[in-house]
């Protein structure tokens, strides 16, 4: 089986860091896309970013030029680092990847999920 940690979720203040890591880990033949999704209080989840395996990236419009993500193949990770937070950054942030086991067709996986406050 699969298994998504998230790590570096935390209380920061208006204008600040943060940066979140997720590794997969388990019986893994390749990781094809990783994604970060959030989903803030009362809110539906939205994919904030996500990276390919050949590197590509796409972001969503309101974190474009904030958050940056990346990824390291040889440690199944991927990263997303969050700069300039604001408030409307506040939410539960997920790791998302497309994962293929063995000989089987790959398939999406979710980490647990970890807190992100942005308040002063």
């Amino acid at each position: 089986q699969v298994q998504l940690v998230e790590s570096g979720g935390g209380l920061e203040q208006p204008g600040g860091s943060l940066r979140l890591s997720c590794v997969a880990s388990g019986s893994i033949f390749s990781v094809y896309t990783m994604n970060w999704y959030r989903q803030p209080p009362g809110k539906q989840r939205e994919l904030v970013a996500a990276i390919t395996s050949g590197g590509s990236t796409n972001y969503a419009d309101s974190v474009k030029g904030r958050f940056t993500i990346s990824r390291d193949n040889a440690k199944n990770t991927v990263y997303l680092q969050m700069n300039n937070l604001k408030p409307e950054d506040t939410a539960v942030y997920y790791c998302y990847d497309i994962i293929r086991i063995g000989s089987w067709p790959p398939q999406g996986y979710w980490g647990q999920g970890t807190q992100v406050t942005v308040s002063s």
